[in-house]
Parts: C-alpha cells; sequence; structure tokens
C-alpha cells in the first residue's frame, strides 16, 4: 500500500482525485495546488498524492529516488521499464479499489499525474475495464503508444481527458506528447488539449483551465 498525502475539501467527500508526482518528486509536490483549483460551489472532494517508492533510475547512473519506473534510456519508444509502468498501474489500481470501498464510486474518481504520473495514469487508462471519471494528464506522454493501442481492448473505457504541455519543455517535448494525444484521440477518447509557453512545470493559465474542466465535470454529475 502506498503512503499518501490526502486533504480532504469538506466532509463526505463524494469525489476523489489521485494525483501522481513526477520523478524525484512525492506526492507534497502537488498538494499545495489545492486552493488555487478550488471553486466555492464545487463538492467535497478527497485529494490523494501517493509516494512512489524508492528505486535507483538508470540514466541517473542509478542514483535512487522516488519513480513510479526505471528510465533506461533517451528514447521515448523504449525509455519506460515495462515492468515498473505495469506495478505502478497494479498499485494505482489498488488506490482506486481503496477509495471505492470507502464509498466514492469509480465514475466520480478522477486520475491526475504530472510527467512520470501521468505516463502511469495514461498507461492505466488503456488497459482498464471499469469505469473512471476522468484523466489529467500534465507534461507527460503514454509509453509505447503503439503498442499500448494494439493491446488495448476495443470494448475498453473511454474516460473524458485534460490533457496540457509546456511548448518549451526540455524534458518531455511538446512533439511527444501531442503524439499521445493524437493516439488518445483516434481511440476515442474525448480530449481537451491545451499547450503554454512554459517548461516542464504547470502555470496559473494551465490550472485555470483545469479548474472548468472540472467544473464540467462536476456539473455533468
Amino acid at each position: 500500500m502506498l503512503d499518501s498525502v490526502i486533504n480532504e475539501t469538506g466532509t463526505d467527500p463524494q469525489w476523489a482525485v489521485l494525483w501522481l508526482h513526477g520523478l524525484g518528486a512525492d506526492g507534497n509536490d502537488f498538494a499545495p495546488i489545492v486552493p488555487e483549483l478550488l471553486r466555492p460551489h464545487w463538492p467535497a472532494i478527497r485529494f490523494v498524492f501517493p509516494h512512489a517508492p524508492v528505486q535507483p533510475i538508470t540514466i541517473n547512473n542509478g542514483v535512487p529516488m522516488r519513480a513510479w519506473y526505471d528510465i533506461v534510456s533517451m528514447d521515448f519508444r523504449s525509455r519506460a521499464d515495462a515492468a515498473g509502468v505495469a506495478a505502478s498501474v497494479q498499485a494505482l489500481d489498488t488506490l482506486i479499489d481503496q477509495q471505492v470501498a470507502a464509498g466514492i464510486p469509480a465514475e466520480r474518481i478522477l486520475l491526475a499525474g504530472f510527467s512520470q504520473g501521468g505516463a502511469v495514469i495514461l498507461s492505466a487508462v488503456l488497459r482498464r475495464s471499469r469505469p473512471i471519471g476522468g484523466l489529467i494528464a500534465l507534461s507527460t506522454y503514454l509509453p509505447d503508444p503503439e503498442t499500448a493501442a494494439a493491446q488495448r481492448d476495443p470494448d475498453g473505457i473511454r474516460p473524458p481527458v485534460f490533457m496540457a504541455h509546456g511548448v518549451q519543455d526540455p524534458v518531455i517535448p511538446q512533439a511527444i506528447a501531442a503524439h499521445t494525444a493524437q493516439t488518445l484521440k483516434d481511440l476515442g477518447f474525448p480530449l481537451e488539449w491545451h499547450s503554454y509557453p512554459m517548461a516542464h512545470q504547470v502555470c496559473a493559465e494551465e490550472l485555470e483551465a483545469l479548474g472548468d474542466w472540472l467544473d464540467a465535470r462536476f456539473r455533468a454529475a
């Protein structure tokens, strides 16, 4: 079970957001943005920010750090350790099951991820047959999209996706993220794409757009 930072915005939350951090960070990384996202009329939400396990990272000379999977090369077609991605997807499924057991329907659970965390949630949704409320993919990409798309169940779920990226991102070039977005669209996912003049980070305009997207999810329910 993954240790997590938990922030509930009200009593008896009926929505949950599971938010996975990037390489070398931890669950505290995105916890401070909750007040920036919240809007007065929203329902109570349980934000869960899990800590990834500590493991050696190949491209960082084997230095141990928190990571959802090992990065074995700089080639985006093969850089993500497939076994590590699968293990993190399984850990994420456990987190989802915990929220369902706590009384939050799967249709009201949103998966968010930045960079490595985003790669995990995107991988998870292509392997998932049970419902989920939506995905928030920030400055990220889908590892090995061709294989992931080919192996996907054609009757699998297609939740709405919010995807945002920086034009000047030196870690994950925007072209890689745009290819992921197109792959998801081709698979029938309703995807909202945003691009900002920033590096590998988030910005105020991005959070405002994300707030609008979340607002639409809550209103639709």
